[in-house]
């Protein structure tokens, strides 16, 4: 058998399909596990009779590779990417490219980029989105680091991943060092909302309007037919007509805690880093933490009280007013996250595409809709755009949107129903809308116990004045920052 194109070390659930995608597109790969045991049983398995090289040592892999030598690192982020880093340097040579399809943290990726570029090596670190069937038949991947690499890699990466109707790879180079998993990251941040907006649209349904699962089916199946059209409403639409082996819907029976694996809080943690209001986001990761508290809800819905929720209106109009918020809010979400991938790519000197990024979202991935070619339509119109309520097909949704978004949010908080989503949303909406905000009285009195200073609206921006508010204060203030 010939050398491979491409090594890749890690065969769980992704590696595995991803190695069956690339050789199913018409590339020799080398596979390495640390436990070999795996190794032999794929080889000898599933994939029996394909062009796939088992290797037993990284050694062995490394030899098995057309130069310059691609070696894709499946593994799980943090130190097992490392690790494996240390352990192929010494078989590598100048110009030899490691991938990191991981989901890794921007910041590592930064750092791996530069050391590796620092050996005569090139580094990769490409978001991989699409769950365990789009490795296998196509995924969303999102590729950054050292910009020399992506040649190497293109044809290999735009052949496994997914396509959109008119053949578009949905994948293209997204930047230098932790542009790529950056992007990931803010995806998965994005698709934390999206769950969280689902399912408070849900719970509307079921607490509020007292709708059997069968019935809330029948909303999503028709919500998926519109420009709600998505997966992860699909899938919802598909959850819940799923039925237990007693013929009841399984959904029910599903325990009410959440886990996470850590992207949505990063993508909070560097929204506070770069100042972005990313408020949407921050609340769906909050909501997941508030669920885990199970034990202590179940105790508190004992103790505390609220309103029992009860609805007298016209079911059938409210269940489009939720349809219109969840897009209205929807909106705002995906606005907040250009938001943060516009002023991260400033800080970092990241030059992104922000209408390909769209694209590269359109297909394979868990966030895919047709909703994300209306935000490469604006981008393409305007690259320049600063928030993509601004542009005037969004601003018209939102706006068509706001009485059954406001209908919505009221009516949940009257019936005592947690939306925190819902209500950031159109908070935020708000928020962004007004021309006066109430932090001059917060600079008041940041100024009143800290001399912090203040900027004044009959004077130029940029010059700082301090009060001596109680008289004892003497005239000396502090210098002027923002983290």
């Amino acid at each position: 058998m010939s050398k491979a194109d491409i090594g890749l070390i890690g065969l769980a659930v992704m590696g595995e399909n991803l190695v069956m995608n690339m050789e199913s597109k018409g590339f020799t790969v080398a596979v390495y596990n640390r436990t070999t045991e795996k190794v032999k049983n794929f080889v000898e398995g599933r994939a029996k009779g394909k062009n796939i090289i088992g290797a037993y040592s990284i050694e062995e892999l490394i030899t098995n590779l057309k130069k310059p030598r691609r070696v894709m690192l499946m593994v799980k982020a943090g130190k097992p990417v490392d690790d494996f880093i240390e352990l192929l340097i010494p078989h590598l040579e100048k110009g030899d490219i490691i991938i990191d399809g991981g989901n890794s943290h921007f910041p590592d990726t930064i750092r791996r980029t530069k050391y590796l570029e620092e050996k005569g090596l090139l580094f990769i670190g490409t978001g991989v989105s699409g769950g365990e069937e789009g490795a296998l038949k196509g995924p969303s991947m999102m590729p950054g680091g050292s910009p020399a690499a992506w040649p190497h890699v293109k044809s290999i990466f735009q052949s496994i991943c997914a396509k959109v109707d008119d053949g578009s790879p949905c994948c293209d180079w997204v930047g230098e060092n932790g542009a790529g998993h950056f992007v990931k990251m803010v995806h998965n941040g994005i698709e934390y909302g999206d769950m969280q907006l689902i399912c408070e649209a849900y719970q509307l349904m079921r607490d509020l309007l007292g709708m059997s699962a069968d019935e809330m089916h029948e909303v999503f199946k028709e919500w998926n037919e519109g420009e709600l059209d998505s997966y992860l409403i699909e899938i919802t639409r598909d959850i819940l007509a799923f039925k237990d082996e007693d013929g009841k819907p399984l959904v029910d029976k599903i325990l009410d805690t959440a886990g996470q694996k850590g992207t949505g809080k990063w993508t909070g943690i560097a929204a506070l880093d770069e100042g972005v209001p990313l408020t949407l986001i921050g609340e769906a990761v909050f909501a997941r933490c508030l669920s885990a508290m199970k034990e202590e809800r179940v105790a508190a819905s004992k103790i505390l009280s609220g309103p029992k929720p009860k609805f007298e209106g016209d079911k059938n109009a409210f269940v489009n007013d939720i349809k219109n918020a969840l897009y209205a809010s929807k909106i705002v979400s995906y606005a907040q996250g250009y938001t943060l991938m516009r002023t991260a790519a400033k800080t970092y000197g990241w030059n992104l595409n922000y209408g390909g990024i769209a694209l590269m979202w359109r297909g394979g991935c868990i966030i895919r809709s047709v909703f994300l070619g209306k935000i490469k339509e604006a981008f393409d119109k305007n690259p320049d755009l600063t928030n993509l309520l601004l542009d005037p097909f969004f601003k018209e949704k939102v706006e068509a949107a706001q009485d059954s978004w406001r209908r919505v949010c009221s009516v949940a908080l009257t019936n005592g129903i947690s939306i925190p989503a819902f209500t950031t949303a159109l908070c935020y909406y708000d928020g962004f809308r007004c021309e006066r905000l109430p932090a001059n009285l917060l600079q008041a009195q940041r100024d009143y116990f800290g001399a912090h200073t203040y900027e004044r609206v009959d004077k130029p921006r940029g010059e700082f004045f301090h009060t001596n508010w109680t008289g004892r204060g003497g005239s000396t203030s502090a210098s002027t920052y923002t983290v």
